[in-house]
């Protein structure tokens, strides 16, 4: 029976290992943090019911950048990349095909296939494509100056609370190139 269950957590790609209490917990923060910024551009752009899709891809990034700083999606040039471009190609795409049941799976599509040419893969900038599809009047208002605010300050303010709130921590240092491999220690509960 254990080696059944093992094999089913290996299928399903559950790891053994587990990340320390502070190591958890200073994810927790970060993506607090990085969020606030996030949250406070975005509704001051798009307003309550506009920022909730662009704040949900901005908060998977979140996730990426304080819960896994050294993945190769959580790196500067996808985060940035990935969003900017995916924010023009929704953008375009909402402005090119009337019929937002057909622009926003293209937009989508055309955004993997746009971040894996530039070498840009963040998988939220698929939902931030997607945000200029589905978004409010206060979205498609925005025009191309979605892709500059809040889609653009928004990457560079969450890029920005990453280097700094990781920082401290030689085994968190981000972006990987500032990175020292240090075993985060451990606390015990």
């Amino acid at each position: 029976m254990r080696e059944v269950l093992a094999l089913l957590r290996r299928f399903a790609g559950i790891r053994s290992d587990r990340a320390g209490y502070l190591e958890m917990s200073l994810s927790m923060v970060g993506g607090l943090v990085g969020l606030i910024g996030v949250m406070l551009i975005s509704k001051a752009q798009l307003g309550a019911v506009g920022s909730v899709s662009l704040v949900a891809s901005m908060g998977a990034s979140a996730m990426l950048l304080f819960a896994v700083p050294h993945g190769p999606l959580s790196q500067p040039w996808p985060v940035f990349g990935g969003h900017l471009v995916s924010a023009m190609i929704g953008v375009a795409c909402i402005q090119a095909i009337p019929d937002t049941d057909l622009a926003a799976p293209v937009a989508v599509g055309l955004a993997i296939g746009a971040m894996h040419y530039l070498r840009c893969m963040h998988p939220p900038g698929g939902a931030t494509a997607l945000s200029a599809v589905v978004g409010d009047s206060a979205v498609h208002q925005l025009g191309y100056l979605y892709v500059l605010t809040p889609v653009m300050l928004n990457a560079v303010t969450i890029l920005l609370v990453a280097l700094v709130f990781n920082y401290p921590f030689p085994w968190r240092r981000y972006p990987v190139a500032l990175g020292q491999r240090v075993k985060a220690p451990e606390i015990k509960p």
